[in-house]
């Protein structure tokens, strides 16, 4: 029986590898052109959130880990109005590129379906790509805001350790 591999030409992988990573850097690119101005003030407070927690010998004090729940909160919530304008975006940019299709679909005459499909996917392909960014800032988007609500959850779950921790202290328990 053949096997995927009898065929296998390791240059010509190669070559391919480097065209995905090429154009993916150019997407990757447009993504986050797109999704920065989304997602600018959530992703600088996670990383002043970050930074506390990684540069500090100390442990976060209590009163710094209530100010990270209060303005990672408000971060969220800006964050999740800003995903829901990226989503309507997605869906636009969507519209777009079936429309383009559609259109270009039409247009032909001539031909086996097969072969008009082809030429209307190739004419819609700039929209098909701008359909792809805007799908994956909105993901990331998405993703984003989900993170940083299991870091809220986790500062949370932190401070009320340590408000416990206080109150069996103040009672003489430990």
């Amino acid at each position: 029986m053949p096997s995927i591999y009898d065929n296998f030409d390791d240059k010509e992988v190669e070559k391919i590898r480097k065209q995905v990573e090429e154009n993916s850097e150019l997407i990757d690119d447009v993504v986050n052109t797109i999704l920065e101005p989304y997602t600018k003030d959530l992703d600088e407070y996670v990383a002043q959130i970050d930074s506390v927690l990684t540069s500090k010998h100390a442990p976060i004090t209590d009163e710094e880990l209530d100010e990270a729940c209060l303005n990672l909160a408000t971060c969220i919530y800006s964050a999740s109005a800003m995903c829901e304008k990226l989503g309507i975006r997605d869906d636009i940019s969507r519209a777009l590129y079936k429309e383009t299709y559609n259109r270009k679909r039409q247009e032909q005459d001539k031909g086996t379906v097969d072969d008009k499909n082809t030429k209307a996917e190739l004419a819609s392909r700039q929209e098909q790509l701008v359909n792809i960014c805007y799908s994956r800032a909105y993901k990331s988007c998405k993703a984003k805001v989900e993170n940083a609500q299991e870091l809220l959850q986790a500062c949370k779950k932190v401070l009320s350790r340590r408000l416990a921790e206080a109150e069996l202290t103040r009672f003489g328990v430990r």
